[in-house]
C-alpha cells in the first residue's frame, strides 16, 4: 500500500511539474510570440552509491547538462500552439529553451556571483531593467532583439568590456523558468507581471554601457564583475 501511495505522490509531482512546464512554454509561445522549443533534459547516471544527474545527450562530457537544444534542433523553435503542446505532453518536464534573435528576445549574461553584483550597481544607478533569469552558475539579463553586425559594432566602439559577459544573440539560445539542469533550478530573478503582454526589454546598448560604468572602479583597480 506504501508503495502504491507512493508511486501515486510521484505521478502527481511529475504532472503538476509538467502542467507547469506547459503553461510557461504557451505563455512564451502564444502570448508573447516567443520561439521555444524543449531542451534535452537530465537522466539519471552511475550506479548505486554514486548516482546523479547528467544529460540525456550523448555527450558524456556534456558542459551544460540538459540546459541545451538536442533533439529537436534549434531550428525547430516555433511559436505554434499546437506543436508546443505536442512536444511538452510527450515531455512534461522538459526544459524551455528560447531560441534568441531575430526577432525575438536576446541577452546579456554574466556569472552568477558578478551578476547579483551587477543587478545591485544597475539598481542604485537607476538603470531601468527588463526580465532576469538565474541560474546557479549564471545569470542573464533580457534585452530587445539585436543583429549580430549591431553588436559588432557596439562592441568595436567599446574600449573594454567585462571579460565575464556572454551574449546571447542570433543562433543562440537561453533555458528559461520553471526549467531545471543539472546545475539546478532556472528561475527568475526579475519576474514578468502575471498576465502581462509581451514583457518590456532594455537596449542592448543600454545594458552594456550600463554594465561597463558598473564594473570600473573596484578598490584593486579592476573590475567589480569578475568571476
Amino acid at each position: 500500500m506504501r508503495e502504491i501511495l507512493g508511486r501515486r505522490r510521484r505521478l502527481r509531482f511529475r504532472r503538476k511539474g509538467g502542467t507547469a512546464q506547459l503553461e510557461a512554454a504557451l505563455t512564451c509561445a502564444t502570448e508573447w510570440n516567443w520561439p521555444v522549443l524543449p531542451g534535452a533534459g537530465l537522466k539519471a547516471v552511475g550506479g548505486r552509491g554514486t548516482r546523479g544527474r547528467g544529460c540525456s545527450c550523448p555527450d558524456l562530457d556534456c558542459v551544460v547538462p540538459g540546459a541545451h537544444p538536442f533533439d529537436p534542433g534549434l531550428l525547430t523553435a516555433t511559436t505554434d500552439e499546437r506543436m508546443v503542446r505536442w512536444w511538452w505532453n510527450n515531455r512534461p518536464t522538459a526544459p524551455i529553451v528560447l531560441a534568441t534573435g531575430a526577432g525575438a528576445p536576446c541577452a546579456v549574461s554574466l556569472p552568477a556571483v558578478a551578476g547579483a553584483r551587477a543587478l545591485a550597481e544597475l539598481d542604485l544607478m537607476g538603470m531601468r531593467l527588463g526580465l532576469v533569469v538565474a541560474t546557479p552558475t549564471r545569470w542573464s539579463l533580457l534585452v530587445a532583439p539585436y543583429s549580430l553586425e549591431q553588436l559588432g559594432e557596439l562592441l568595436y566602439n567599446k574600449d573594454w568590456v567585462p571579460s565575464s559577459l556572454r551574449f546571447h544573440g542570433e543562433g543562440g539560445y537561453l533555458v528559461l523558468p520553471p526549467s531545471e539542469a543539472a546545475g539546478g533550478q532556472v528561475r527568475w530573478e526579475r519576474a514578468p507581471l502575471p498576465g502581462s503582454a509581451a514583457p518590456w526589454l532594455p537596449d542592448v546598448e543600454a545594458v552594456v554601457d550600463a554594465l561597463v560604468e558598473a564594473s570600473t572602479g573596484a578598490p584593486d583597480g579592476g573590475s567589480r564583475l569578475a568571476y
